[in-house]
């Protein structure tokens, strides 16, 4: 009877451990993403600013469409940009989080 109870103590505690480190592995991918997207709202925003400004300064129409043309343009390809690197962190978050429990999963899938 001892026997089974120490089993399943190691057995509590391994889970444990597979769960804390599963955590951990998603608490530091969300901060990652969390920190990606500030940075990119940061440069969006300066952008943006850089944009307005050089509107404002344009002589004529021309100009103005040519300038805003332009923003339009590279503010569509950053936001792909971004939300593909997002992506990929989010997908090696999941893979991140799912390791500690591969050896547990392998075992019952056979």
């Amino acid at each position: 009877m001892m026997n089974n109870f120490d089993e399943i103590q190691k057995m509590s505690k391994d889970s444990m451990d597979m769960a804390m480190e599963s955590f951990g592995s998603m608490s530091k991918g969300f901060q990652a993403i969390a920190a990606e997207v500030a940075d990119y709202q940061k440069k969006s925003f300066e952008e943006g600013t850089a944009a307005v400004e050089k509107l404002v300064a344009s002589k004529s129409l021309d100009t103005a469409f040519e300038a805003q043309a332009d923003y339009v343009k590279t503010s569509y390809e950053s936001f792909v940009g971004e939300m593909t690197k997002i992506g990929e962190m989010v997908t090696d978050l999941s893979k991140d989080a799912y390791k500690p429990y591969e050896g547990i999963i392998g075992k019952f899938g056979k």
